[in-house]
């Protein structure tokens, strides 16, 4: 038996637990468990999860993964180094002026030069043409005074013939627009990264999806101890739907196989290979991300998370 496998079965002896116990809380195998506590990594499916496997046993019997990583980690295999590829800066070709172009942008500008003037003599003649136009006519002389003198009747635009109001079109509303769907970061919550989902008042849609492999998966409502929504090792293009209607919380073994979205707003996971916890929080009438209390763990466990 290796120094870490007799360190976690203390552990598990300490708080009277059984493998089966353990297999119960984290979801791995019997066999892996046995292998983990005997040292005998070759049984476990690879190096990832010789890590993760060791860490979910840690959680579940009460000590620090990391700490325990970081001291046993000549019998931990290394997590994979991630590569980045350094962007490529690509220069756009300069522009090199010809001596026929400048010729045309010449010739362009009289020809707009010329434009501009006939236009000024086209509003000219069109104003006396107009104004000409607008004069009144003289009256006849030989019309009797009374009748030229005579006013016209005035009659209101508003009535008719019978005497009826003739009705007025009342403006139409505007039809206001949705708010779009936002995701804010609150706070930490153990181990957990609180997201604000806004805006509030709406009911909004979660879609959890496996993407490129197989990904340890477990949805709860409310926190990491409340009713369990979902627990399973989620294949390759699994789909979760759920209605936010209250908190939900999400643990994913592989990050960079998950794709959590919030009406199509893509929730940030880190896209590592690693697990994450995540607590999807949406926000009450009348209040904003800042404003948004962070909801208290329910115990220790949900404090060490």
């Amino acid at each position: 038996m290796s120094d870490l496998g007799e360190l976690l079965r203390k552990a598990r002896d300490q708080r009277g637990l059984t493998l089966d116990d353990i297999q119960e809380t984290t979801k791995i195998r019997k066999r892996y468990l046995e292998a983990i506590e005997s040292g005998d990594h070759t049984v476990l499916p690879g190096p990832f999860y010789v890590r993760a496997f060791v860490k979910n046993y840690s959680e579940a019997v009460g000590l620090d993964p990391d700490e325990v990583l970081r001291l046993y980690q000549h019998e931990v295999p290394a997590a994979p180094v991630e590569q980045i590829a350094e962007p490529i800066v690509v220069r756009a070709p300069r522009r090199v002026k010809s001596q026929s172009s400048e010729r045309l942008g010449k010739i362009g500008f009289n020809v707009m030069m010329w434009s501009f003037l006939i236009l000024i003599v086209v509003v000219i003649w069109v104003y006396v043409i107009n104004k000409d136009a607008d004069n009144p006519e003289q009256v006849d002389n030989s019309t009797d005074i009374t009748e030229a003198s005579e006013p016209p009747v005035q009659t209101d635009d508003t009535d008719t013939a019978e005497g009826e109001v003739t009705p007025t079109t009342e403006p139409v509303a505007p039809t206001p627009t949705e708010a779009p769907t936002t995701v804010t970061f609150g706070s930490k919550v153990g181990k957990a990264d609180q997201y604000d989902i806004g805006p509030a008042g709406k009911t909004h849609k979660i879609e959890v999806k496996i993407v490129g492999g197989r990904s340890w998966l477990e949805v709860r409502s409310n926190s990491n101890q409340g009713e369990k929504l979902y627990s399973a090792n989620a294949e390759d293009g699994t789909i979760e739907s759920y209605d936010l209607v209250g908190p939900i919380y999400i643990n994913v073994g592989r990050s960079d196989l998950t794709e959590i979205t919030v009406d199509g707003v893509l929730v940030p996971d880190g896209d590592r290979a690693g697990s994450k916890k995540l607590l999807l929080q949406p926000l009450a009438d009348g209040a904003t991300p800042t404003d948004q209390v962070t909801p208290t763990p329910n115990n220790e466990s949900d404090q060490a998370e």
